[in-house]
């Protein structure tokens, strides 16, 4: 199997996104449907100011009011960073001394920082599980990605699909 060592050769790149509004019904859909961990809710600019995963959601659950919330309401504040080239092993220390799942890494464009990529214990374990480079062929930079057009496309189709459903569940 390759040798990967660096945090770059392991990240997925593209991070799961919402906005301040966002219900957390959908983000709790969101994160089952696609086997995330947690989301970064953006700002106005796109810059992340914050996440919501399995234990906000949790938390949200305990309230009366948990199906009214947003991703505001809920947000665990900051996300957290790493930069993409430290060794493998002292990231995965790293997110286990700050109790956190996930990771990101960040470009700035036009002056706006915002969240590119992602590191979680699940990719470590993910690693750890590999027989072969073919079991995480999905990971890290050199990773074949689809073009925007064609992740337009899938995300379009998908919508349209739960908009169908959501039509025939109220008839």
């Amino acid at each position: 199997m390759g040798e990967r060592k660096l945090i770059r050769d392991l990240m997925s790149v593209g991070v799961p996104t919402c906005k301040l509004d966002t219900p957390i019904v959908d983000i709790a859909r969101f994160l089952l449907e696609q086997n995330v961990e947690e989301m970064v809710v953006l700002g106005e600019s796109g810059e992340g100011l914050g996440v919501v995963g399995y234990p906000e959601l949790a938390r949200a659950y305990t309230r009366e009011d948990a199906r009214q919330l947003k991703a505001e309401d809920v947000m665990r504040e900051g996300v957290p960073e790493l930069p993409p080239d430290i060794p493998l092993k002292a990231a995965a220390q790293m997110l286990l001394d700050q109790g956190i799942a996930v990771a990101y890494m960040t470009h700035n464009a036009g002056g706006i920082i915002y969240p590119a990529s992602r590191i979680s214990l699940r990719h470590f374990v993910r690693h750890l599980a590999a027989e072969s480079d073919e079991d995480i062929k999905d990971l890290g930079i050199a990773a074949a990605r689809k073009a925007p057009l064609e992740q337009f496309i899938e995300r379009r189709d998908a919508a349209r699909r739960r908009a169908g459903q959501k039509g025939k569940s109220s008839t």
